[in-house]
């Protein structure tokens, strides 16, 4: 009884090292992805969400969610630097639901959007055809 207690014990520790050191990983993987949309580098892009959906099995909305770049959103960082080909990319990835939500502020990204005067934004135009 103690034996297999003790065997127990050793497989949850080792099984907590390893989802420990996974997630250590992706964040590493995804420590430049804010570069990535702020320089525009669509095809960069591509690999990244590629790479971490085939290495981790997370799909881009669960990365969406859980990166921000300066306190902002991936599409916000976009329409904030320009990033046209980037943020088209991500609008068109993520679903219409993620796109109408409102984000950490309370405002969906149309509503910043407007507020912040990016409504002549291309990324804007793509995120209305969208929603």
């Amino acid at each position: 009884m103690l034996k297999s207690v003790k065997t127990s014990l050793a497989v949850i520790a080792v099984s907590l090292t390893f989802i420990g050191s996974a997630q250590a990983d992706i964040n590493e993987d995804l420590k430049n992805i804010c570069t990535i949309v702020k320089t525009d580098d669509k095809g960069e892009l591509r690999k990244k969400i590629k790479m971490v959906s085939t290495d981790y099995g997370v799909k881009f909305r669960d990365v969406y969610d859980g990166v921000t770049c300066g306190g902002q959103s991936l599409i916000r960082t976009a329409m904030k630097n320009s990033a046209v080909e980037t943020g088209t990319l991500m609008v068109k990835k993520l679903s219409k639901k993620m796109l109408i939500e409102a984000e950490a502020d309370g405002k969906t990204l149309s509503a910043w959007a407007e507020a912040e005067g990016f409504n002549s934004s291309p990324i804007y135009a793509a995120l209305n055809e969208r929603i």
